[in-house]
């Protein structure tokens, strides 16, 4: 059974690569730039779920975490929040992110940080 992972990023290439690599490794991934397959979550039920703080839309990353973690139907799904931001350890604990990555980030750290929170 394959671990299934939604991955939302602000920059397509980056999020290319993140999707490319995660199925090599035998995720299957939701990949998008908005934050739809979130407001999915129910259907897709995600082992863990990456976002960038710096999407498109309306929220950011941090905010929809924050909104996933004090739901009781989804607080249970790992997240894992990505950023330029140097304050990042510091925004992923405010909104009680499981995890985070720090960009440009290391592909072999990221998929590390993938499969140790899923």
């Amino acid at each position: 059974m394959k671990k299934k992972v939604v991955l939302v990023q602000d920059n397509k290439d980056i999020l290319d690569i993140m999707d490319e690599v995660l199925e090599e490794e035998g995720f299957e991934v939701t990949a998008s730039l908005t934050t739809e397959p979130i407001e999915k979550i129910d259907e897709i039920e995600p082992d863990v779920v990456v976002v960038d703080d710096h999407i498109k839309g309306k929220k950011k990353g941090s905010e929809v975490i924050k909104e996933l973690k004090s739901d009781p139907e989804t607080e249970d799904v790992s997240a894992v929040l990505t950023s330029t931001s140097n304050d990042l350890p510091q925004q992923a604990q405010d909104c009680k992110a499981d995890d985070y990555i720090e960009k440009p980030f290391d592909i072999d750290h990221m998929v590390d940080v993938v499969k140790k929170n899923s």
